[in-house]
């Protein structure tokens, strides 16, 4: 098993032998598995959760208007360090419109007549017997002061709190002058947040598809009292 205080150094020489599929993959390659690396909260956790907070991001309660947006599916597994699913875990995501309005009082106040009254801005799932989640979104875009496209996420077990991240368009220009982007200093942290956002082949609106795999460092049985929060 790859320690979290494995030297920086040979962490960077493990990062050029193994490519990134291995990184999250349970099973043989379970001992390989690195921790999912702690991202800020950021400003704009929703101070008041909308009615709707399920995992559809696209529709709000029973509307039939869609969001403004490339829908997105984001699916991806919560698991700890020796590769088990962590069941009934509760993920939470939430990310800024298509207009760069999150649902905050101190974001959308000011700019609520922009704010995309069609998006949820928030959801969450409980993850399965096997770990997964997934949402329905729409593919992140960048915002003055970051100009990395982001979704945020918070998982939880019961009433304890495991990891706070955020998931990073791969190859997006604006990564390498975001300043959030740029505190996670080793490579391989770097890559653990960063997803593949794909074409889905037989769609007729241009949906994305992206699956990100969350590794947490602590199970919910573990002693909680140096979290980091």
């Amino acid at each position: 098993m790859l320690h979290p205080e494995f030297q920086r150094s040979d962490r960077r020489a493990f990062l050029g032998a193994l490519s990134a599929s291995l990184f999250l993959t349970p099973g043989l390659f379970a001992e390989q598995l690195l921790i999912t690396p702690r991202m800020t909260e950021g400003p704009f956790y929703p101070d008041k959760l909308p009615l709707d907070t399920d995992n559809d991001l696209i529709i709000v309660n029973n509307s039939l208007t869609p969001a403004v947006g490339e829908i997105t599916h984001l699916t991806g597994r919560v698991l700890d360090l020796s590769g088990s699913p962590i069941k009934d875990a509760t993920v939470e995501i939430w990310q800024c419109d298509a207009n760069e309005v999150y649902l905050h009082s101190s974001d959308s106040g000011p700019k609520a007549k922009q704010r995309d009254k069609n998006f949820q801005g928030f959801g969450r799932f409980s993850t399965s017997s096997k770990g997964e989640y997934r949402f329905r979104t729409i593919k992140p875009v960048p915002y003055p002061g970051r100009p990395a496209p982001h979704i945020h996420f918070k998982v939880k077990k019961g009433n304890r709190e495991l990891i706070t991240t955020q998931l990073m368009v791969r190859g997006h220009a604006g990564n390498a002058r975001d300043g959030i982007f740029s505190d996670l200093r080793d490579p391989i942290d770097r890559e653990l947040v960063l997803g593949d956002f794909k074409r889905v082949p037989e769609s007729k609106v241009g949906e994305w598809a992206v699956k990100f795999d969350i590794i947490v460092g602590r199970t919910p049985d573990e002693n909680s009292s140096d979290r980091k929060r």
